[in-house]
């Protein structure tokens, strides 16, 4: 059946019960399908609850794999309290990291020894820049990867985020609070056309919030402009070119910043998705068709992504956490702030997908209790469309006329496939009625986000 003309019978997705039952159902008839976890055996009696604390052991800092082994496995339905952490904790390690044993664990670092040794999906032995293992080339602390029972490539893993709650700050002098940090850096949209001197200069702003939940507001507490940095190892760091350096208050003047100003929190991952199947390392920073780094502020609470499933298992991971974010992400960073969420994972497999909102999804789509959300991206898959240097090639091929074209065609499919419009009637309603923004200028695969409203179709 095309397109044209088509009606919708809107068909609700499968419950996470009877999806399970469908999965079970194939994998308890015959053995294990090799690497799958052995937990994944027994038939779940009712939806678990799994916590995935951060720690060294349970992150993977830069960089998405197909090749790591799961930090849990779950079945479908099933709840996952994770914690996540920001990989810009060290900018004030006194407020984010000391006395916190996960963010110790991970941002450990002495000469020679490291928590979490690769930091990107560049060479372990820092043989391009001398920067550092993984050299920089993604690095968003990531935890997990979460396996799914049963999930197979050509299935989608639907997210609902319940909750998102922000990290106590571990240090005694500041109970109550949670600290943050925003990076005016050097891969940011405004560093080549600033105003002052210096003109080439990186900025870091540290943020307060309540971790109480008394307050639904930010405050800046001081400011500093980046002076090299030299880390444990000896590796001078002219710029903010490697994650989770730490800085050394010693060398910096803290100012003061954005006096009488409150900045609204919207907390949400910055960062989640599924590993891809392209290739074994993966930057963290571009975005694509598996999900990552999207940088999209409406990927919080109350918020449900659905991603397409390219390796067996899915191999989800959640991290880069913000408190606050404007679209554009202009200065290069939000509100980087360590999170904790609840998220319930459910699998839909392919054959259960026909007259749903998702039959066919091939990108990231977010719904909300009014929205759905299409993300496009200036390449809808870099990794297929740059072949074998789309890493690198990524960062200077981007634009935001691309990713507008590529938000169309996204929102385009999805009204004909998940209302049954046709062509022009999708087109018309998209010029009339729905949403294009930016939604980050600063990830390698610039993004734009297209938001249709739900009320729209209550008449169909």
């Amino acid at each position: 059946m095309t397109h044209q003309n088509r009606r919708r019978l809107h068909r609700p997705f499968p419950t996470a019960g009877a999806i399970g039952a469908l999965f079970l159902a194939a994998s308890t008839g015959g053995a294990l399908a090799q690497g799958t976890p052995e937990t994944c055996a027994a038939a779940p009696d009712a939806p678990a609850h799994h916590t995935v604390k951060a720690s060294a052991d349970t992150v993977h800092w830069g960089y998405f794999s197909k090749t790591l082994e799961p930090a849990v496995a779950i079945h479908s339905g099933d709840l996952v309290t994770i914690e996540t952490l920001t990989h810009h904790a060290n900018d004030d390690a006194s407020r984010m990291v000391t006395g916190d044993p996960g963010a110790e664990s991970v941002f450990h670092w002495e000469a020679g020894d490291k928590g979490v040794n690769r930091r990107g999906a560049g060479p372990v032995d820092a043989s391009i820049h001398g920067r550092g293992a993984g050299e920089g080339f993604g690095v968003h602390i990531l935890t997990g990867p979460i396996y799914v029972c049963g999930a197979e490539p050509g299935d989608v893993l639907k997210v609902e985020i319940l909750d998102l709650k922000p990290r106590p700050s571990a240090n005694p002098e500041h109970v109550g609070k949670t600290f943050g940090s925003n990076a005016a850096a050097w891969w940011g949209y405004h560093y080549n056309d600033l105003l002052t001197e210096p003109k080439k200069r990186e900025v870091i702003t540290i943020y307060e919030l309540d971790s109480t939940g008394k307050e639904d507001w930010a405050q800046a507490v001081y400011s500093f402009q980046w002076t090299p940095q030299t880390d444990p190892d000896g590796v001078v760091h002219e710029t903010i070119d490697y994650p989770g350096v730490p800085v050394d208050h010693a060398t910096v003047e803290e100012k003061p910043a954005l006096t009488g100003v409150r900045v609204p929190i919207r907390p949400h991952f910055g960062t989640m998705g599924v590993a891809p199947a392209d290739a074994d390392f993966v930057d963290s920073i571009p975005p694509s068709s598996f999900g990552g780094n999207i940088d999209n502020w409406r990927v919080g609470a109350g918020g449900t992504m659905y991603y397409p499933i390219a390796v067996e298992g899915a191999l989800l991971s959640a991290g880069d956490p913000h408190a606050a974010q404007g679209d554009s992400e202009l200065a290069g960073t939000a509100i980087e702030t360590s999170l904790t969420g609840l998220v319930r994972v459910t699998l839909l497999k392919s054959d259960a997908l026909e007259g749903t909102p998702v039959e066919g999804l091939d990108f990231p789509l977010l719904e909300t209790a009014h929205e759905w959300v299409v993300h496009g991206f200036s390449y809808a898959d870099y990794l297929k469309d740059l072949g074998d240097a789309a890493q690198s090639e990524i960062y200077s091929k981007s634009s935001v006329d691309g990713a507008m074209r590529d938000a169309f065609r996204k929102m385009r499919s999805f009204l004909m496939t998940a209302y049954g419009l046709n062509e022009d009637e999708a087109i018309s309603l998209m010029s009339v009625a729905s949403d294009f923004g930016v939604t980050q200028v600063v990830d390698g695969n610039w993004g734009v986000h297209g938001v249709v409203e739900k009320r729209l179709f209550a008449g169909r």
